[in-house]
């Protein structure tokens, strides 16, 4: 199947702004895109409406990982995305230039907390998201059952407009 993402390219500005903050003592900021979906002829559409940053005080001090959220910033992030129904976009940046991949450790957490968005929110996708300077990679499950697939294609929508600013 393939996917599409589309962003206001200020709201793309705003939230990579909020990613580059300064953090007590968490090395890496984490966020939510909320966004619409729709089927289309050649597959699924996702529209970013909109992004939650995580708080300051949802962070937890962790020496395994670059950032850990609580369950408080999951709950938040879900009860943003509840009414109206709207798909769920764990993001995150490694900065760099080009594609950027996921760590292992993004595809491990992915793989225990992603699920777990399709019990309030079991209609819509819900994903994973890494930016890099110029570009991002994605990574959308489909459902409760685990059915996953890539982003395909990035838009951001806007000056200055760059058609697939990423894919992977």
């Amino acid at each position: 199947m393939k996917v599409t993402l589309k962003i206001q390219g200020t709201l793309l500005d705003f939230m990579r702004a909020d990613l580059d903050r300064h953090h007590e003592f968490a090395y890496e900021r984490v966020g939510f895109m909320l966004a619409a979906a729709t089927q289309t002829a050649s597959g699924l559409m996702l529209l970013v409406q909109d992004y939650h940053p995580v708080a300051d005080d949802d962070y937890e001090q962790s020496q395994t990982v670059g950032a850990q959220i609580g369950s408080d910033a999951m709950r938040k992030a879900i009860q943003a995305a509840y009414r109206p129904s709207r798909a769920l976009l764990h993001v995150h940046t490694h900065h760099g230039r080009g594609t950027p991949g996921f760590s292992g450790v993004d595809l491990r957490s992915a793989d225990e907390f992603v699920p777990s968005f399709f019990n309030p929110i079991p209609k819509m996708p819900h994903g994973l998201i890494v930016l890099s300077d110029d570009s991002a990679a994605g990574k959308l499950w489909l459902g409760a059952n685990g059915q996953q697939t890539a982003i395909s294609k990035f838009i951001r929508v806007g000056a200055p407009y760059r058609r697939a600013w990423a894919s992977r």
